[in-house]
């Protein structure tokens, strides 16, 4: 087991501000990862962007933020996270400057990825100064607020996306779901170069430039079919980039095999993988990301083409899930420290149950389940989410050696970007190959019910791997 280096000292208002500055730049990621969505029609009328465009607005920006985040997290090891926090930052808020002047929609992708780009740098750097400034108690509670923020981030961005679109400040229209990160953005770099202290690797080396190749790559052959391939019924080459993608990630592996043998600094810290709270929690939060992916689509799909409900009339439902995943933060934030892994565990339990049971009332009500029906449950799954989100990554990443903190946290970011993919091209074969795009009521309904045993099974998976997880520190 990792052994922590001393963290640097925080106290009242500066851990405050501190807390206040990361967490702002998490919610600004969360935010602009599903911000959009709303506003594509309207962009789609001013830019005169094309179908393929459409789906490279939102895809870009997680295309890129996947492919960056292993490299980005190594950055704040070597460099200083304060510093390569603040760059990325920089780059986000600029790139959101491009996204709002877009006049076109080969520019508005183009800046997109830029901003991707920038949250990979930045994100990683979150976990990182949380894990390396806080400790005991305080720990718990900063992840507790960081499961908030991405409660908050995750369901906050289709409606404000709503809002601020219809508002029309200034006439601008939609460009104001990018335009409002700059005064955001320029509050974080101030406050952050002002408060956030510096830390990074005591034994940090030059970066592994042969590394951020090889991951890149392998990262993008992965990722990339995995986004579009789906949609496309998985052509030939989208198959041959997934077995290529494996060969270069043995490929990386091996080259950070050998440049740890050699006794030179590699982009991915091997000796993080004789953790095993690390290493099972990053396959737990494997697991998570892939569930979410399955269940957060074919469950919005169940409810406007199974229910007939227009995105306004079910989001009194997304609001119940964003509230329960705030309540589940905060209580377990409170309950960690001596319940250590049971309470994730516990959420996951709860999902599971509450699934069961509305499996049971889809399969017997159908098209006519109520809407409180379908809606109520949602406040128990909240819940669960809540408390497995930032517990995960506080139980992850708290044993994990401070000069390897930014390159755990990016390869947890990594996971739930990776894992959320895999649930998405999942949700190919276990929804629409029983719904396909365009069905409506009872079909949808079914493919939804049956796409709950999948779901399920992830989660039974996401709580056994949680028995690596450190155990209660006092008995119950």
């Amino acid at each position: 087991m990792f052994t922590r280096t001393p963290s640097p000292a925080v106290k009242g208002r500066s851990s405050t501000v501190i807390l206040a500055v990361v967490l702002i730049a998490e919610l600004m990621n969360a935010l602009d990862a599903s911000i959009v969505y709303t506003a594509l029609p309207l962009i789609q009328q001013d830019t005169g962007a094309s179908s393929a465009a459409m789906q490279w607005i939102p895809a870009a920006y997680a295309l890129a933020f996947a492919l960056g985040l292993i490299t980005g997290g190594r950055l704040g090891d070597l460099f200083g996270r304060k510093s390569v926090f603040l760059t990325g930052t920089a780059i986000f808020t600029l790139a959101s400057l491009l996204c709002g002047i877009a006049s076109g929609p080969g520019l508005l992708v183009a800046a997109r990825a830029v901003q991707g780009a920038g949250a990979a740098v930045m994100v990683p750097q979150v976990l990182a100064t949380l894990a390396v400034t806080f400790d005991g108690p305080s720990r718990a509670r900063a992840f507790g607020l960081y499961g908030v923020v991405m409660s908050l981030g995750g369901i906050l961005g289709p409606a404000l996306g709503a809002v601020l679109t219809a508002a029309d400040v200034a006439g601008l229209g939609w460009q104001m779901i990018f335009l409002i990160n700059l005064p955001i953005g320029l509050a974080t770099l101030t406050l952050g170069r002002r408060f956030l202290p510096e830390s990074r690797a005591l034994r940090a080396q030059r970066l592994d430039l042969a590394g951020v190749v090889l991951s890149t790559a392998a990262m993008l052959l992965v990722t990339y079919p995995l986004t579009v391939g789906g949609e496309r019924h998985w052509p030939a080459w989208s198959l041959l980039m997934l077995a290529a993608g494996a060969v270069l990630l043995a490929v990386f592996v091996l080259h950070q095999r050998a440049r740890t043998a050699r006794g030179r600094s590699a982009l991915v810290a091997l000796a993080l993988f004789r953790n095993r709270a690390f290493t099972g929690g990053l396959a737990a939060q494997l697991t998570f990301g892939l569930m979410l992916g399955v269940f957060l689509l074919t469950w919005v799909l169940f409810m406007q083409d199974g229910l007939g409900l227009t995105p306004w009339q079910f989001a009194p439902a997304n609001i119940a899930i964003s509230v329960g995943g705030m309540a589940g933060a905060t209580l377990a934030s409170r309950w960690t420290v001596r319940h250590q892994r049971r309470v994730p565990q516990a959420g996951a339990l709860l999902i599971a149950l509450t699934l069961t049971g509305y499996r049971l009332l889809i399969t017997s009500q159908g098209t006519e389940l109520s809407f409180v029906a379908a809606a109520a449950p949602m406040l128990l799954i909240g819940v669960g989410l809540g408390a497995i989100g930032a517990q995960l990554s506080g139980l992850t990443l708290g044993q994990v050696h401070n000069d390897d903190a930014g390159s755990a946290a990016g390869l947890f970011n990594t996971a739930m970007q990776l894992g959320t993919t895999l649930g998405l091209a999942m949700a190919s074969l276990v929804f629409f190959k029983h719904a396909p795009a365009g069905s409506h009521g009872a079909t949808v309904t079914t493919a939804f019910a049956g796409s709950i045993w999948y779901i399920l099974a992830a989660l039974t998976v996401m709580w056994a791997l949680m028995f690596t997880l450190p155990k209660p520190t006092r008995a119950l």
